[in-house]
């Protein structure tokens, strides 16, 4: 049986990598590379496409060396807790922005974008496996990865909210806010990925093969349930991804860069956090309103609904900064439906790794487990490539100027730009979640 302390530092490994680093790359990234560190439209939709093709690669790779992998601190935890200041480090130079010209600049968001989602990868594949060795109990499973969730979004929250405070206390100009930022988060999320390594336990032993083989990625191919999973776990991320990526150009383009409230400050981070907070009672809400639903396909499936429907509501809402309040509530209601799926994915990973455990023999839940981060990356990145081109076509432009090395950002057709960023935050959104509900019903494990 785990202990509280356990879960709470399982938890801490996704306040560090979902809350901190994967929050502020999937809201802030886009806005930042075009307007704040100087890449073009073009090169910052092309470095997101390119990451993508390099996970491909690296993902299941990672997943089947960490299945391999023996040490006095087990199979999959000493990832984490050599990986932990690495992880850190990386993270605070993806946010600092160089004095240097077009091409300088685009070698360094280059390099460094593609060693964070290496490092991302070394450190989350193996984290999420743990989940199929601490426990054998399904409930227990249920439990961890509930915590796990709200590890994440509480964290989440608090970044997404004290992110404006912080560039107000740090002072300067934006690029020096996010390099300091950068360093003061990247302590944090190493701090929680070394705790979760050191407070965490594997009970059970992974079945392993002798040697290593192709046969277990070519295993993954014929399992229809890790299929299904997999197409479900890109298109929930192609859902936050774009309602994340695309929220602070809604701010900085149609509802005002901050709304201020008495001491309350409302800019993108904030408007999402109240989502965060949402989803961080909702997915420790999420064991039991699947025990009452009646299955874990049966829950995810009424989530999606949920998202479907209050994505749609919005796109119908005024783009009029009077109305941020019920603009936030309608965030806050497609908020439950995500914290309610969001612990649920992980649990169903856990039960394909089980259903192909029983089927081939061995046990393959690094690789398994590695096409859930896979698809969180491929889904949040892709979005995020995608928002970049169609604003780019809508009218957005950006770049550095050769001569003064000084962000540009231009815009050619404003009301297409701000039609362009509503659709992506809500309709875009929306037909998702619609796809996600008819994944869900042809899902083959129906517990």
């Amino acid at each position: 049986m785990a202990s509280l302390k356990e879960k709470i530092g399982y938890a801490l490994g996704d306040a560090a990598a979902g809350g901190i680093t994967w929050k502020v790359m999937s809201i802030a990234f886009p806005v930042f590379f075009t307007s704040i560190f100087g890449l073009t439209v073009a090169d910052t939709a092309a470095l997101m496409l390119i990451a993508r093709m390099f996970d491909v690669v690296t993902d299941p790779l990672m997943g089947s060396l960490a299945d391999r992998t023996q040490s006095k601190w087990g199979t999959y935890r000493p990832w984490l807790i050599y990986g932990a200041i690495p992880f850190g480090v990386i993270f605070a130079l993806l946010l600092y922005t160089p004095d240097f010209g077009p091409v300088g600049k685009r070698i360094w968001a280059y390099t460094f974008y593609l060693l964070m989602m290496a490092c991302y990868t070394a450190v989350n594949v193996p984290y999420g496996s743990l989940l199929g060795v601490m426990t054998d109990d399904d409930n227990e499973k249920n439990q961890f990865s509930s915590f796990r969730m709200v590890g994440a979004y509480a964290m989440g929250f608090i970044t997404l909210f004290s992110f404006p405070y912080l560039q107000k206390m740090v002072g300067g100009t934006e690029q020096h806010q996010y390099a300091v930022l950068g360093i003061f988060f990247g302590v944090l999320a190493a701090a929680g990925t070394l705790a979760c390594g050191l407070m965490t336990k594997e009970r059970l032993k992974p079945v392993r093969a002798e040697k290593f083989s192709f046969k277990p990625f070519a295993d993954l191919f014929k399992n229809k349930p890790w299929i299904y999973l997999t197409l479900i776990g890109i298109c929930t991320n192609f859902f936050n991804g774009f309602r994340y990526a695309v929220a602070a150009y809604m701010f900085d383009y149609i509802l005002g860069k901050e709304i201020t409230m008495g001491s309350l400050i409302i800019n993108y981070t904030v408007f999402m956090m109240f989502g965060e907070a949402t989803c961080m009672v909702f997915g420790g809400l999420s064991p039991k309103f699947t025990k009452w639903v009646g299955s874990k396909r049966k829950a995810f499936m009424l989530a999606a609904v949920i998202c479907a429907a209050f994505s749609l509501l919005f796109f119908f809402m005024p783009k009029d900064p009077d109305y941020i309040w019920l603009l936030i509530a309608i965030v806050i209601l497609t908020s439950v439906g995500i914290g309610l799926y969001s612990p649920l994915l992980w649990s169903m990973y856990a039960d394909v790794a089980d259903y192909a455990t029983e089927k081939n023999g061995t046990s393959s839940t690094g690789l398994i487990f590695s096409s859930g981060t896979m698809a969180q990356k491929f889904g949040t990145a892709i979005s995020g490539s995608l928002v970049a081109m169609l604003l780019g076509f809508s009218g957005f432009e950006s770049g550095t100027d050769p001569t003064t090395g000084e962000t540009i950002v231009t815009i050619t057709d404003l009301e297409s730009v701000k039609s362009m960023i509503w659709c992506l935050f809500s309709l875009f959104p929306a037909i998702i979640a619609g796809i996600i509900i008819l994944l869900t019903r042809i899902y083959p494990i129906k517990k």
